[in-house]
């Protein structure tokens, strides 16, 4: 597990040199209809709709183009992007990436479980730690295209694991790191791993 999550790290990392670059500027002003659900600066308030504000710009544009593509199934983005070339996407990602993201606040009571699952993973059920990948602060790992959970809303992280354990997210690639880290998690760790998340700034 741990070569082939360094072989996928070392593989993204030359994918996102190739990445057109952003015109924040320019992604501001193609953003506003964003906003309705993001927040005018990618801090949305709601918690089923993700915080884009300080994201990484790799992982924000590969999230776009998935959207747009297909290859990523999001139904309240359908027809959004469809008018939008690729250069107008990189510069929707290189807007929200220099935001300022707000930070998010974990749930007492599911720290302890959370902790132990984000910094050493579950031994017995071949569980990664979160933090290999997305950092252990939190802020993931941008050449590599994981992206920043801190901050993020917990709902929406604990959305993802459950769309990448049934299947129904299927952008993490041949390698399936996400499907198998989460086809190995119990609801319970899940919601506990998501709190932990968010709340780290």
């Amino acid at each position: 597990m741990i070569k082939r999550i360094a072989l996928v790290v070392a593989a993204c990392a030359l994918a996102g040199n190739v990445l057109a670059a952003g015109n924040a500027e320019a992604g501001k002003a193609n953003s506003v209809a964003c906003g309705a659900c993001h927040g005018a600066d990618g801090n949305s308030l709601a918690p089923t709709f993700p915080k884009l504000a300080g994201q990484h710009e790799s992982y924000l544009l590969k999230q776009l183009k998935d959207i747009k593509s297909g290859a990523r199934s999001v139904p309240t983005m359908a027809g959004q992007l469809d008018a939008m070339s690729e250069q107008d996407l990189a510069d929707i990602a290189a807007y929200y990436a220099a935001q300022a993201a707000t930070p998010g606040v974990a749930k007492e009571e599911l720290v302890e479980l959370g902790e132990s699952v984000f910094r050493a993973g579950i031994r017995e059920k071949g569980v990664a730690a979160c933090a290999a990948c997305h950092s252990p602060t939190g802020a993931g790992n941008g050449p590599a295209r994981f992206p920043a959970l801190s901050g993020q809303h917990a709902d929406y992280i604990a959305a993802q694991l459950r769309a990448f354990r049934n299947d129904e997210r299927t952008n993490d690639g041949d390698t399936r790191i996400m499907r198998d880290v989460a086809s190995r998690l119990s609801d319970k760790e899940l919601d506990a791993v998501s709190s932990y998340a968010s709340g780290l700034h």
